[in-house]
C-alpha cells in the first residue's frame, strides 16, 4: 500500500520517529489507525445503545413516564458518552 500524507504529516510522521517514540513511520501511523479504529468502535456502541434506547422508548410509548425522569436519563448518558469520548481520546 502506498499512501501521500502530505507535508504537514509526513513532518509529524518524521518528528515521531526522529524523538523515538516510534522505531519507524510504518508505527507512527499503524498506532493513528488504532486510534481510529477504537473512535469507530466507540461511535458504534454510542449508535447501538441510541437505537436501543429509542427502540426501549417506542416499546414504552403506553407508559406513563415523567418527562423529566426521561431527560435526566437522556443528560446521564449524554454525560457518560461524553466522558467516554473524553477517555478514548
Amino acid at each position: 500500500m502506498n499512501v501521500s500524507l502530505g507535508s504537514h504529516f509526513e513532518e509529524f510522521v518524521e518528528a515521531q520517529v526522529k524523538n523515538g517514540r516510534f522505531r519507524d513511520a510504518s508505527e507512527v501511523v499503524w498506532a493513528g489507525l488504532r486510534l481510529l479504529e477504537d473512535q469507530e468502535l466507540a461511535r458504534a456502541e454510542r449508535a447501538a445503545r441510541l437505537a436501543k434506547a429509542i427502540h426501549e422508548s417506542y416499546d414504552g410509548l403506553g407508559a406513563d413516564i415523567p418527562a423529566e425522569d426521561v431527560f435526566d436519563r437522556l443528560e446521564r448518558q449524554y454525560a457518560e458518552d461524553m466522558k467516554a469520548d473524553r477517555g478514548a481520546a
